[in-house]
């Protein structure tokens, strides 16, 4: 323990409320430059601490986790917001090693540091996959002492707060401290900064989910060869400690493994936007001989046969085997097909979960699995209520863990974190194909799993379109108009298609009985086809309009289609819908995954 002797008096600084501080569904995100203007980290922070005591979080000589994903300016938030902390009533802070932690790992940490749960909560500095850099993006999040997400009631008190602040407290004698290497910094009072390494937590929680030795053996099958694109994100210390190190991958596996405060910048492949898709994730993609719209192309190289990428904090996934990607809800609904070869699930699976946009792959194999499954609005913080069911939260409730969810949005996870868990998705695929490669002693692959599956279970041909930067004002116009038409369109043809139902997605938890609603148009069609328009809260500028195409193909049908030409007739049904071309000047989407 190194002592610091400092002045530990608090300072009350005024200031006055700043516009715009309403955090969306992965908390508060702007450009890095307005986080760094005058008060305004300092304003949300405290924000946040006045509506953790308003709600009497014991705040008071509490535990509070304070970590990011190695982004642009956040050495310098950090520092601020322990500060922060101190002034706040905070006892003591714990830090990832250069103030990295992976979102998971966060949710992890706040789980089970120490003796578990001693923490009550914690600051999360990322703005996921959105570029950083000081022209680009900066986010903050708080997650709460299940490890997930704030749930809106609190999100909505810290608005509340934002808007009527006039002051901020911050012990600002304190010293900036050194996070590079584990320590613990005594800084008297009974305060103290516990510096730990990043990974050692997430790694602890997920050597109880899986069998290292089995996916050791797979990892050293002489027909196995793997690689996995951190994309300069916060993964890397992960991705080196646990698959090269524990499971024993070739050194060089894990590429773009230093996490940089710019994910690459623009000179990176994927000019800094750390997103783990076809679009962006372009040296993965290339590396396992596919273009960007999935269709295989000619390597002058071997192509591995596991492929997998993280984006900026580590909590989404992709993942390929040789020439062949398999689609975040497919991803999702194999691993619940199979989720009996995984240890976590040994005593079953009594839960599942998609968001509404995610395919209904997963719906067939809960149903055919005899597995309760339910579709939320987007937003991981409505899994959470689902996982913490049953528990000292909601005791009175049923209990659905274990439990296994995703998005399509590449994001996948369990209930082991209350976040959604890159390295838990590979991991999870991993030991899939061990354990099918014991079983049959030969290679296994992604793909072979994909064919074996949806011969059993038939296949949700899926694509998803996103309109980035286009106007706000206007593309709330297409909304209004596609949600004024709710309910009038059964019975009618489109494209030779007929409408079984048009609505807007509402959701009532089944757990605290909380209502959200105008959670998205749905467009249903009889044969099961479905098309959905929502608005992203992750942008920064502008918005997004993201456009949802699925289309059903029985087991018995034709299977090996490309995804992005089956779901071609639904795109240009649509178009017509929506007239988004009308609305926004738009036709062609910026990005489909």
């Amino acid at each position: 323990m190194a002592k610091v002797d400092c002045d530990l008096s608090v300072s009350t600084v005024p200031t006055s409320p700043i516009a715009g501080q309403k955090p969306g569904t992965s908390g508060l995100r702007k450009k890095t430059k307005e986080f760094m203007s005058e008060n305004y980290l300092a304003n949300f922070v405290q924000s946040v601490f006045n509506t953790l005591i308003e709600m009497k979080t014991p705040v008071q000589g509490g535990t509070l986790v304070v970590s990011g994903d190695g982004r642009f300016w956040n050495p310098e938030a950090i520092q601020i917001i322990i500060k922060m902390a101190f002034a706040a009533g905070v006892s003591r802070v714990w830090c990832g090693t250069g103030g990295l932690l992976s979102t998971p790992a966060l949710s992890a940490v706040i789980r089970a540091r120490g003796k578990g749960f001693e923490s009550f909560g914690g600051f999360i500095c990322s703005a996921s996959h959105n570029p950083g850099g000081i022209n680009d993006d900066y986010g903050i999040k708080y997650n709460c002492e299940n490890g997930g997400p704030s749930p809106e009631k609190m999100t909505d008190l810290m608005v509340e707060w934002t808007a009527k602040i006039a002051e901020y407290k911050i012990c600002d004698k304190i010293p900036d401290l050194d996070l590079s290497k584990p320590i613990t910094y005594d800084l008297g009072d009974g305060k103290s900064v516990e510096v730990f390494d990043c990974v050692e937590d997430h790694l602890a929680v997920l050597k109880t989910c899986f069998d290292f030795d089995s996916i050791r053996g797979l990892i050293s099958h002489p027909d196995f060869s793997m690689t996995y694109d951190c994309m300069s994100g916060v993964q890397g210390p992960y991705a080196i400690k646990i698959v090269e190190g524990e499971l024993g991958a070739a050194a060089g596996s894990c590429k773009n493994a230093v996490p940089l405060p710019d994910f690459g910048g623009p000179e990176s492949a994927w000019h800094g936007h750390a997103d783990p898709n076809l679009t962006y994730a372009v040296e993965l993609v290339r590396d396992m001989g596919l273009n960007k719209e999935g269709l295989p192309i000619a390597s002058d190289k071997p192509i591995p046969k596991f492929g997998a990428a993280a984006d900026g904090d580590a909590d989404r996934n992709m993942i390929l085997s040789s020439q062949f990607f398999v689609s975040p809800s497919d991803s999702l609904a194999m691993i619940v097909a199979n989720s009996d070869l995984i240890p976590q699930f040994k005593d079953g699976l009594k839960g599942c979960a998609r968001s509404m946009p995610t395919s209904g792959a997963l719906d067939i194999v809960a149903k055919k699995k005899g597995i309760e499954c339910f579709e939320v609005p987007t937003g991981w913080k409505f899994f959470g209520n689902l996982m913490d069911s049953g528990t000292h939260y909601f005791p009175d409730k049923k209990t659905y863990t274990p439990f296994i969810c995703g998005e399509e949005s590449f994001g996948t996870g369990a209930d082991h974190v209350r976040e959604k868990d890159g390295m838990w998705a590979v991991l999870a695929w991993l030991q899939i194909l061990a354990k099918k490669t014991e079983k049959s002693g030969k290679l296994v692959t992604c793909e072979d799993v994909a064919n074996e599956h949806w011969k059993e279970y038939g296949r949700n041909y899926y694509a998803r379109y996103d309109y980035e930067g286009v106007d706000k004002a206007k593309s709330e116009e297409m909304m209004k108009m596609m949600s004024d038409k709710a309910g009038s369109l059964a019975g009618q043809e489109f494209g030779g298609m007929k409408m079984k139902t048009n609505d807007i997605f509402e959701y009532v938890d089944p757990v605290d009985g909380s209502v959200s609603k105008n959670q998205g148009i749905r467009y249903i069609f009889e044969d099961g086809s479905r098309i959905i328009f929502r608005l992203s809260g992750t942008g920064v500028a502008g918005a997004t309009v993201r456009l949802y195409l699925e289309k059903y193909e029985a087991a018995d049908g034709s299977l090996n289609q490309h995804q992005f030409e089956v779901v071609k007739p639904l795109a240009a049904i649509a178009l017509e819908l929506s007239q988004l071309q009308t609305y926004t000047g738009r036709e062609t989407p910026t990005v489909i995954t």
